[in-house]
Parts: structure tokens; sequence; C-alpha cells
């Protein structure tokens, strides 16, 4: 707990912490402050305006109301998305190299099968099969289903290590099962690592959905930061020159991302002895 609070100590970790407050409290609060709708409200490409902040976009919707919308979308998929492949890959990991011999071999030759072929590739593959009812929980399935691997051949290396440690030792000797060691002598360990691992799958999903959704491929029951981009792609927007209609969306995923690649990279800065001054 003591390490997690010297995080605030880090500049670094501020700047990152408050832009990310600044988008979570941007997509609870912003239903409140703004009457958000998804109905049309002004003319087609309306440009940024006193009534239109953020303009409008080719159905004539208000800007304002998508991007809340889609940053709602969009963390939600980063966040389920992330649960899903740091749970998949801390545990696979930490089983793996815990137990080590013919379990580690099979979740190893597991893992190299998923990182031969690349998820992104998977992630297509399947979103491209469901032409009905791709909706984000689905997307943020597929997502985290995909992107355990590195995760857990990170995670798998720390287990490894640390099996052979006094107190492991001992937890055996005394009896303890291998669950009892594994959440009792070993996953509090890896807190700390685990944490920083979450942050950056929660980074992945954005991207990742920003991505698919961009190509057509996304959720098709909501707005999300990633279809807007479809949706000026799509329109001629960008080559028209409407930069209301992906200029915002764009800048807020960059931001998002910005600022969790920002915590993780304070966090390995006091989690990480060899990086500490």
């Amino acid at each position: 707990m003591k390490q997690f609070l010297t995080l605030f100590k880090s500049p670094m970790f501020v700047i990152g912490f408050s832009l990310f407050v600044g988008t979570l409290l941007l997509a609870l609060l912003g239903p409140l402050v703004f009457n958000i709708t998804t109905e049309r409200v002004g003319v087609q490409y309306a440009p940024p305006s006193g009534k239109y902040w953020f303009g409008c976009d080719d159905l004539g919707r208000d800007y304002v109301s998508l991007l809340i919308k889609g940053l709602q979308a969009s963390l939600y998929v980063g966040f389920l998305a992330g649960i899903i492949a740091t749970t998949l890959g801390t545990l696979l990991g930490i089983y793996g190299g815990f137990k080590g011999g013919l379990v580690d071999d099979i979740i190893n030759m597991v893992t190299n099968l998923f990182i031969v072929i690349p998820s992104i590739v998977i992630i297509i593959l399947i979103s491209a099969s469901f032409s009905e009812g791709r909706s984000l929980t689905l997307i943020a399935v597929i997502i985290g289903m995909t992107a355990w691997t590195w995760s857990a051949r990170a995670v798998r290396a720390q287990s490894s290590a640390l099996k052979s440690k006094d107190h492991i030792s001992l937890a055996k000797m005394n009896g303890a099962n291998t669950f009892a060691v594994i959440t009792l002598h070993i996953l509090p360990y890896l807190a700390s690592y685990v944490f920083m691992v979450f942050i950056l799958q929660v980074a992945t999903g954005i991207l990742t959905e920003a991505a698919i959704s961009m190509i057509g491929l996304g959720p098709l029951d909501t707005v999300s930061l990633g279809t807007i981009l479809n949706q000026a792609k799509n329109n001629g927007a960008l080559s028209d020159g409407i930069w209301w209609a992906f200029l915002p969306a764009t800048v807020i995923i960059t931001m998002v991302v910005f600022a969790l690649y920002l915590i993780n990279t304070s966090a390995e800065g006091v989690f990480n002895p060899r990086l500490r001054k």
C-alpha cells in the first residue's frame, strides 16, 4: 500500500492520473451536465458554435453527446477487456511458473500459439463473423480473450523466480496446497506488477476497439470513439477537411491512452527496483 501511495510523489504519475480521472469524470458526470441525445438536433456537419460546441455529424447529431457516449463505450471496452486479459494472463502465468514441468510446457505451447498469430488478425476474423449482434461486450470479450498472452509470459517469469524463495518452500513444508501458496504467498508479491499489466491491457483494449471500429468491425448497437472515426472516414469528412468530425475523438483516444502509459511508466519506476534511483 505504501508503494502505491509513493506513486503520488511522481509528477509523471500525477499528470497521468489527473488526465485519466478527468476523462472518467467526463464519462460519468457528462450526462448530468449536458443534455445527451443521439437524435438529430442540427444540420449536417454544422461547424462548432456556441450552440454546438463540437459541431454536428453527418446526421445532424451533436458531437458533444456522441463524444461522451463514445468515451463511455470505449472505457467500458477497455476496462472489461483489461480485466479479462489480466485475469487470464495472471492465472495462467502464475500457475505455469509455479507448477513447472508438463503443465508449464502446455501453457507455454498455448501461449506461443496465440503469439505466432497476431491478435489483431484473430479479432478482425472473429468480429467479421458476427454480422449481427456485435455488441460492446462481445468486442471487449474478444479483445480480452486474445490479449492475455504477453502478460501470461511476463507473469510466468516472475512466478517461476518466486517459487524458489524460502517463504514459499516453508509454506509447502507446512502443508499449504497449490491454491493457498499462489493466493497467499505469490500473488501478493506480484500485486504491483499485475497492476501495471492491467493498466497496459486497458490501454490496449481502448486502442484495439478504436482500430477495429474504424474499419467497420466495431459494435453495432452503440456509439464508440472508434465508430465516430469510422463514420467520419466513410462520409469523406477527412478528405473534405471537416476536422470536427474526427479530431476531437482522436484527441480523446490519444489523451486517455497517453494518461494510462504515463501511469504505467511511473509505476514501473516505483515498483521495479532496478529502475529506482
